[in-house]
């Protein structure tokens, strides 16, 4: 074991080399929250598919691969049908707005009134991901170094806390292209392959396993339409996915780059679920699909080799971990606290160098803030699915019909969207009170009452102020909004 740890050791030690370099280069609020807007098509992909592919995506998608065999592809497949979505559909006009958050969105669309309360529910959703993904760091490091679990949530905390604080967006997004390097060749260039080998090939797996472990519908209808309405549209509306795009050059790079990595998300779905079935023939009686990740890697794979694939399942947590954290930050700090202080920064005013500074110096006390309380309560919390659900369940019943209808649907109203959050998200937390956190109906009823509460208040009251739709539709073409950094880093950094 001492190769792999020395694997692992040295991946850790270039994450905080990466966070340090990171730090010289975020000089303004442009730069540390959304990477100056400047990635190129290369990195935009990579960064892109780093931050949707988590420890869920990787750890529970082979993990739902042993349960069910093929169709266990279909949660991070959803996934990537989100981000095909996004990217084709809406998001050349999102990073042409030239904002920071998706609340920020909201207040331009319907004047000014619906960031706040948008804002808490977003900063719960990307609270509650931080979270789910720190509590990840435990599996990994008991799997490494035998850890506990206090312990492993500390030292995989920390570390991501201290490169994000130190070089914000441009940190994140080095580390996060680092990342996607190691999960391709980890993941998908070793694991895939040997897994397979391992089980006796193709032929040797239907031969052992019942014929539903190939049936790609075998995990049920109702379960795949959930996870359309979870996690293809959160997609769609996620803080931390939105913030990605932000960092784009160009529109053009936004819909490209997120189209390839869209297309490659489904390409590791499918190689997560070939995984765990693979694991299924090999270690029938786990006791929990969860472990089947954790237990090829231990038993099956080679010294050094096992060392990258760990890292590899490493860099899908802290991706995800750090995207959420940047972005849980970002909206506490300039969606609710800089509203609470009554000053809204939307960016692009002209400011003098060092109030973009003393903004740099804010943003990062947010992400040290929120990335400690993100440390204790993942210390103190031991069900990771029920949060994880309680946070898309808000984000898409409270959040989705008041931002697709603010893009889509000219008559849609302040009055309108304010209720929305409110039906959808109450409605939600009743529904899950009843029904249970994990059943479906909640999500279901919840949304539904969003979209009628938002078509009937939006009919029933004035629409919104012609000079609010003009600066909008102005920003949406993409003039306005904050102006192009003055300084510029080489082409070859950006992408």
């Amino acid at each position: 074991m001492a190769v792999d740890y020395a694997v692992i050791v040295v991946y850790l030690a270039g994450m905080l080399a990466m966070g340090w370099w990171g730090m010289r280069r975020a000089k303004s609020k442009s730069e540390f929250l959304v990477a100056g807007r400047r990635l190129g098509p290369w990195m935009y992909s990579g960064t892109m598919a780093a931050i949707v592919l988590g420890g869920a995506s990787t750890i529970g998608g082979v993990g739902l691969g042993y349960q069910y065999g093929l169709s266990g592809a279909w949660m991070v497949f959803t996934i990537g049908l989100g981000l095909l979505a996004l990217s084709v559909f809406f998001s050349a006009r999102i990073a042409r707005l030239k904002v920071y958050t998706v609340s920020e969105m909201l207040d331009l669309r319907y004047g000014g009134r619906a960031g706040l309360i948008s804002g808490i529910v977003m900063w719960a959703y990307t609270l509650m991901l931080a979270v789910t993904s720190t509590i990840a760091y435990a599996t990994i490091f008991d799997v490494l170094f035998d850890m506990n679990r206090t312990v492993a949530i500390i030292l995989g905390g920390t570390i991501v806390v201290a490169y994000s604080t130190l070089g914000g967006m441009w940190s994140i997004t080095l580390t996060d292209m680092v990342q996607f390097v190691v999960k391709t060749i980890g993941v998908l260039l070793l694991l895939l392959p040997i897994a397979v080998i391992k089980a006796g090939g193709f032929s040797e797996m239907k031969a052992k396993l019942p014929t539903e472990y190939f049936d790609p519908l075998g995990i049920g209808g109702e379960t795949i339409f959930t996870y359309v309405l979870i996690y293809t549209f959160g997609m769609l509306i996620g803080q931390d996915i939105w913030q990605r795009v932000f960092t784009a050059r160009s529109d053009r790079v936004a819909r490209l780059g997120g189209t390839v990595a869209g297309t490659y998300c489904l390409v590791y779905a499918v190689a997560g679920a070939v995984i765990g079935t693979a694991a299924k023939v090999m270690y029938p009686k786990l006791p929990t699909a969860d472990a089947a990740f954790a237990t090829i890697v231990k038993d099956e794979l080679p010294v050094g080799v096992r060392g990258l694939v760990l890292a590899a399942a490493l860099a899908a947590v802290m991706s995800t971990s750090s995207g959420a954290l940047i972005a849980c930050a970002t909206v506490a700090n300039n969606d609710i606290w800089s509203r609470f202080k009554g000053v809204v920064t939307r960016g692009g005013d002209g400011a003098e160098h060092e109030e973009e500074h003393d903004e740099v110096k804010g943003n990062r006390a947010f992400i040290l803030i929120m990335g400690i309380a993100v440390i204790l309560i993942a210390i103190a919390l031991n069900n990771v699915v029920e949060a994880l659900t309680v946070a898309y369940n808000l984000l898409v019943g409270g959040l989705l019909v008041p931002i697709l209808g603010g893009l889509l649907w000219r008559r849609g109203t302040a009055a309108g969207a304010l209720a929305a959050v409110a039906v959808g998200g109450l409605a939600v937390i009743g529904l899950m009170a009843g029904y249970g956190i994990l059943a479906n109906e909640p999500v279901y009823y919840g949304l539904l009452a969003s979209l009628a509460v938002y078509v009937i208040v939006s009919l029933a009251t004035k629409p919104t102020d012609a000079a609010v739709l003009a600066a909008w539709r102005e920003r949406l073409a993409g003039r306005g909004g904050e102006p192009e950094p003055a300084e510029r880093v080489e082409e070859a950094v950006a992408g």
